[in-house]
């Protein structure tokens, strides 16, 4: 009997379990994770879950009955490493589990500040349950909130954090990498709007406490009273396992077309991945569900008989303030850039274009953009920047005449 080990158990380890037993793979299924219990969603942990609003149970992926139901055995223990030519994984407290195939979804990991202080009590990070409980406990009693870093997570937690917070960016501008600078002064207005104070191209030099962190110093010298400080400075790919394997690693685990490295045995899915992207025409590592579950599928389909490259675009969401943000594309060397919509109204698109071919879309509380500009990015060609009629250009009407076209 063939047998399928998945090591993580995120979003991406998760959706290619449930999808090999989708497209009736009948051999073993075993997915190992580092944390006890069923998989659980990551994005909420910043939102909805951070906020009180969102529980436990609504955190589940699935609960316990479906992996009895689907006989995917669920194994809670952290891999210490892998053995290409025996086929098998050890665990760290000993135990080896052989395998057909082995997923690797192993994510990634937070970035950590390497500044003095970094350490101290009431420092900490957004990544797993157990880091949202305790930023959940710590806000309860804390008066001077700071966040380092002015990225997705960094943004959702000022959002829901229920209070005035200081966010630090060390970039001239927020969103920096994943977004274009009308969305981004977009969102640093709307954030001190609600009251929070926005400090651009600051970094932190240092955390300065006693028992637990007191203030943080900025790269000009001054100082800022802290008793929480929250690191969202990124993340890093977890390739661990696979460098110890001897797999090609360069920004993730390097992968093929069809997210098979160098072992035709082993694949690798999700935020620990670094695939031929073709929207963005180079080797690309993505961090967002749509990516994780698309690329679960892809290699679900593989092992059963299937193989497709990966191809399926990519999207993005994030919720700040009371605003929507959805992404369509990859915005990598975009020259040119249309504003579509009322951007005083919070309900406008920003469509970028290189050499005069639309690359991305990125919409704010306008989702019937976001749901047209997923669907022309399907259709061949993409829409041209010639295509724009005087300052407006209605995705929804672009999307009816190309179907007419068609």
């Amino acid at each position: 009997m063939s047998t399928v080990l998945v090591a993580g158990a995120g979003q991406s380890g998760f959706q290619a379990v449930a999808s090999l037993r989708d497209r009736g793979f009948a051999g073993r299924v075993v997915l190992v994770g580092d944390e006890p219990g069923v998989p659980y969603q990551r994005p909420p942990l910043s939102k909805a879950y951070l906020a009180g609003t969102a529980g436990l149970e609504q955190l589940h992926l699935r609960g316990e009955d479906f992996f009895a139901d689907k006989d995917i055995e669920l194994v809670a223990g952290r891999i210490a490493s892998v053995d290409r030519e025996a086929s098998l994984v050890r665990l760290e407290d000993g135990t080896e589990l052989a395998y057909d195939h082995l997923i690797l979804a192993t994510g990634a990991r937070n970035r950590t500040l390497p500044v003095p202080g970094a350490d101290l009590p009431g420092v900490l990070t957004l990544r797993t349950r157990d880091d949202a409980d305790r930023l959940r406990a710590s806000l309860t009693a804390a008066e001077n909130v700071v966040v380092v870093g002015g990225g997705f997570i960094g943004l959702e937690f000022a959002s829901h954090a229920g209070r005035p917070v200081t966010i630090v960016e060390a970039q001239d501008r927020l969103l920096n990498r994943v977004a274009t600078p009308e969305i981004s002064a977009y969102f640093a207005a709307l954030h001190r709007e609600a009251g929070h104070t926005v400090l651009l191209g600051q970094g932190v030099s240092a955390l300065h406490g006693d028992s637990r962190v007191r203030e943080v110093e900025l790269s000009d010298g001054s100082r800022l009273p802290a008793d929480l400080v929250v690191i969202a400075v990124g993340v890093v790919p977890e390739t661990t396992l696979a460098a110890a394997a001897g797999l090609a690693v360069d920004n993730g685990v390097v992968v093929d077309e069809h997210l098979r490295t160098a072992d035709e045995k082993i694949f690798a899915i999700g935020d620990c991945a670094n695939f031929p992207c073709v929207q963005a025409g180079a080797a690309t590592r993505l961090e967002s569900v749509q990516n994780a579950v698309d690329q679960a599928r892809c290699v679900a389909a593989a092992i059963t008989g299937a193989p497709e490259p990966y191809v399926s675009l990519p999207w993005f969401w994030t919720d700040q303030s009371g605003a929507k943000l959805q992404i369509a594309g990859i915005l990598a060397d975009a020259d040119r850039t249309v504003v579509a919509g009322d951007r005083e109204a919070g309900k406008f698109s920003v469509l970028s274009f290189r050499d005069d071919v639309l690359i991305a879309v990125e919409s704010v509380n306008r989702p019937a953009d976001h749901i047209a500009a997923r669907r022309l990015f399907t259709a061949d060609p993409h829409p041209k920047y010639a295509d724009l009629e005087a300052s407006e250009f209605n995705l929804k009407e672009h999307l009816k005449a190309a179907s007419t076209r068609g």
